[in-house]
């Protein structure tokens, strides 16, 4: 069986709120270790991660031990970064096993070829500012740049705030609306070889033709199944 989990935000809300998320984490995670070939986690599994060349952010050792437990015992794991956890370094690699993409990907499973993307960055023509924006970002210079010359706590401390108000600022999506932007990526995708698209970020769980969306972790758990007869199903708890 092949997973898909996406949006988990990670050291999100108080301490408390981030103990319990995590906790349902691990423990779909565990649940899903006997029949998993592959994990895919779509992005922003982190509500934010900045990583220094000898630092990374304090927490996450119980999922971090559990991916790495999976990646030791032959489950291949591939994650995909979001716009929250877009700055990674080899840390998660080297010390996780896990499979590192910043950019959407096409991976040929079961016989399926599929993309998968978080969506934070798809289908943005026509906002000149978000795409300034995501550029800045994602640029791996100013990332260098940062670590130099800012304080890990400091810089650790910015992007948790700035984290914290993209995520109350997107908190009310349950309009389908705001899926348009991604279903119409997909319908004009030029590979048209590609039978599915599986996208993250927008916190809403949803199936529509050959588009899954995962949904987000903040209130229970969803993710997706594509089983050995290429069939993907959506489940939510």
């Amino acid at each position: 069986m092949i997973y898909f989990a996406s949006d988990i935000h990670l050291g999100s809300g108080d301490r408390q709120t981030q103990r319990a998320t995590e906790q349902r984490f691990v423990k779909w995670l565990k649940s899903i270790e006997p029949t998993a070939e592959v994990l895919f986690l779509v992005g922003d599994i982190f509500d934010f991660w900045f990583e220094y060349n000898r630092v990374v952010p304090k927490g996450f050792v119980r999922t971090l031990a559990q991916l790495a437990h999976m990646t030791d015992s032959g489950i291949r794991v591939v994650m995909i970064t979001g716009n929250h956890d877009m700055w990674v370094g080899d840390y998660l690699t080297t010390e996780c096993g896990i499979e590192l993409y910043t950019k959407p990907q096409i991976f040929t499973l079961v016989g399926k070829k599929i993309l998968v993307s978080h969506g934070d960055n798809t289908n943005i023509k026509g906002q000149p500012l978000l795409k300034l924006i995501n550029a800045i970002f994602r640029s791996k210079t100013l990332r260098v740049f940062f670590s130099w010359i800012i304080h890990p706590d400091l810089f650790l401390s910015f992007g948790q705030w700035w984290s914290g108000s993209s995520r109350k600022a997107h908190k009310m999506q349950t309009d389908l609306r705001y899926l348009n932007p991604l279903i119409e990526y997909a319908k004009g995708y030029e590979d048209k070889s590609v039978e599915h698209f599986i996208f993250g970020h927008i916190h809403i769980p949803h199936q529509c033709e050959k588009i899954t969306f995962l949904g987000n972790w903040a209130d229970g758990c969803s993710w997706a199944e594509l089983d050995s007869n290429g069939s993907i199903e959506l489940k939510t708890t």
